[in-house]
């Protein structure tokens, strides 16, 4: 018998107040000995995707930035950048990074990573930068993102966009854009999978 989600399961979506997700909540598979259940299903992801395109448009142009460096973050923030990044037409190379060995609760938590090169095309020496993710919860994968990023130069600017936030932050670190919002117990998590296609997944005890 399929568990259903707990009561305390909100959703939000800001941008769009008439969108509608594909929260099918089906599959109900086993990830990573948890259940999990699709939030988004990969019809969903493209209009959010859309809607962020859309708004990093008009913040762009409201701050008057042209040329924008993007960098993802590895690994669902790659998938989300590539996108983003061909959305908006963007010519300077896609950047990513790894941030495995930068968060400061490597040890604690007991991270087993697998790391991937970070790899920045260009210098972003005074040049204003996009950084992608795919989901905010703690703050700590942004906030380890930026030290790396200080490690390569100093930019002019930081704009951070995010496919999903969620309720637990521990820093105070918040997106510019943003597709969807949720509010999750703690022992919720959200798992983007993908490339191909893209799926925003609920994982639950």
């Amino acid at each position: 018998m399929p568990s259903p989600l707990p009561s305390f399961w909100k959703l939000g979506f800001v941008n769009n107040p008439n969108f509608h997700a594909g929260a099918t909540f089906s599959n109900n598979s086993l990830f990573n000995g948890e259940q999990s259940d699709i939030w988004q299903d990969a019809a969903a992801i493209d209009t959010v995707l859309y809607t962020m395109t859309a708004d990093l448009n008009t913040l762009l142009q409201q701050r008057q930035i042209q040329n924008p460096l993007m960098i993802g973050i590895h690994t669902g923030g790659v998938w989300i950048a590539q996108r983003l990044h061909t959305q908006l037409g963007l010519t300077q190379p896609l950047g990513y990074l790894d941030i495995s060995f930068y968060r400061d609760d490597f040890t604690r938590v007991g991270i087993h990573p697998q790391v991937r090169p970070s790899s920045l095309p260009i210098g972003i020496d005074n040049r204003h930068v996009i950084v992608v993710d795919d989901v905010l919860a703690t703050g700590r994968t942004i906030r380890a993102a930026l030290n790396v990023l200080f490690d390569y130069g100093r930019p002019a600017s930081v704009l951070l966009a995010i496919l999903a936030e969620r309720s637990g932050r521990e820093l105070p670190i918040a997106p510019d854009v943003v597709g969807l919002r949720s509010a999750l117990h703690r022992d919720i998590h959200l798992k983007l999978v993908g490339p191909t296609p893209l799926q925003l997944l609920c994982v639950h005890p």
